[in-house]
């Protein structure tokens, strides 16, 4: 339970405060900002919960706002912070940023929002739609208030009801995100997948959704034998709407989702991967220049493409003269990124590519060889997992008996996707031909 939640800027000052039980004075706010800087001197970096006097500082930072959340409990850390991100989210939806200047501008509705998302420091309702729907930010001319949905007064807070489609569909992608750093000899330092299952959902009445995933927890709990390969997720988080009891039994995914665009769960896959693209580098330092060649590799299946690659390769910021040939797609020098860009439209599996620069530099020099930033790459493959998750099932029942259309997509992307660059080796004599 929260005591007490406050909007501040930059400097500590509070813009918005709004005390639900009354045990911590107002004035326990001055400390936040000197004991967040003192964790930030010692520790050199800010962590999101402190304790000082028995009052429990929790808090959230979005461009120069400070979302805090005050409490004596003993009150569950990670449900007050995901609150703020719901906070936050709803301002956003609202105000469409969330800064102090829109804060400033719109603290009627502010108010009003925080005395319907909480209550006595309890959560209560956090989905912008449903609080879209009778608090307006013309709400304060209005002769007659608007009566609260029912969703307000219901079980499923998340979802009004009479909601009508003329077809009814959902779209279900699994979107996962390949975290990577791998060494200049091509071995995986680290490697992890964050995963995501987004849906967007265009049902009439209060349907009830099924999904089953290819869970290698389930088939050993139920004792069944999976049909290829099984996946086995860790730090699995949900949507409220997902019956948590209901997926701890027999590990099936059953809710009753919200109306429109949300992301059902994420998770996470720490295994170890292979580079999908793997850049070969070899670069040369010549006096007054440097020659850079980097051979892009494709290592998926030959029927797969990678849209929108883009392979940023770090350069001298006073880098000037540069020149580039490549084999497929285009190169762009960019001074404020201190990099040239490679971006190639489609990139089947299978495929190499091969790109030369030369790149003049000034006579003297005086590099930090510690200060070498990696490669990165981005890229999207749509219709391909690197796990192998596969929903097995997404079954739609609604009480009028309606027929749907359930659609399923798989896309991998780059997240944190980084490759090394060996050390240049000096030559007097090109060994490259000349672009």
């Amino acid at each position: 339970m929260a005591s007490s939640v406050f909007l501040l800027d930059l400097k500590g000052k509070p813009l918005i405060a709004r005390d639900y039980r009354g045990d911590i004075p107002l004035s326990a706010i001055d400390r936040f900002m000197p004991l967040l800087q003192d964790r930030e001197d010692e520790q050199g970096t800010s962590l999101p919960v402190m304790t000082e006097n028995g009052v429990t500082y929790l808090h959230l930072r979005e461009k120069d706002v400070y979302l805090v959340a005050l409490t004596r409990k003993n009150a569950n850390a990670m449900t007050l912070l995901q609150f703020l991100h719901h906070l936050a989210k709803v301002f956003t939806e609202y105000f469409k940023t969330l800064e102090e200047e829109s804060i400033r501008d719109n603290f009627v509705i502010i108010y009003e929002l925080l005395d319907e998302m909480m209550d006595y420091g309890v959560p209560q309702i956090t989905e912008p739609k449903i609080l879209k729907e009778y608090i307006t930010q013309e709400s304060h001319i209005l002769e007659i208030m608007p009566r609260p949905p029912l969703a307000v007064t219901n079980a499923v807070s998340w979802r009004s009801e009479g909601i009508t489609y003329r077809k009814n569909e959902v779209f279900l992608d699994v979107v996962e995100s390949i975290n990577m750093l791998v060494n200049p000899s091509g071995q995986v330092l680290s490697s992890d997948i964050q995963g995501a299952v987004k849906m967007k959902v265009y049902l009439s009445g209060m349907p009830e959704l099924r999904l089953g995933l290819n869970d290698k927890v389930m088939f050993e709990s139920t004792g069944r034998s999976a049909k290829g390969k099984a996946v086995e997720m860790e730090d699995i988080r949900f949507h409220q709407c997902v019956r948590l009891s209901k997926f701890e039994s027999d590990r099936t995914i059953s809710f009753i989702p919200p109306d429109g665009e949300f992301e059902l769960m994420t998770y996470r896959l720490n295994t170890q991967l292979k580079p999908l693209i793997w850049c070969e580098t070899v670069v040369e330092s010549h006096r007054g220049r440097i020659e850079y060649m980097v051979k892009a590799k494709a290592q998926f299946k030959h029927r797969s493409t990678a849209n929108n690659v883009e392979i940023i390769v770090p350069v001298a910021a006073d880098a000037d003269s540069p020149r580039f040939k490549s084999t497929i797609g285009s190169v762009k020098y960019v001074p404020e990124r201190a990099a040239f860009v490679w971006r190639i439209k489609q990139f089947q599996g299978g495929k190499e590519a091969l790109l030369r620069a030369h790149v003049g530099l000034p006579s003297i020099r005086d590099d930090d060889p510690e200060r070498k930033p990696p490669i990165s790459v981005k890229f999207e493959i749509p219709y391909f997992t690197t796990s192998g998750i596969q929903v097995r099932y997404l079954k739609i029942v609604e009480k009028s008996g309606y027929q749907a259309l359930p659609w399923v997509r798989y896309i991998t992307k780059n997240g944190d996707y980084q490759l090394r660059i060996p050390d240049a080796v000096s030559s007097s004599v090109s060994r490259q031909p000349p672009i």
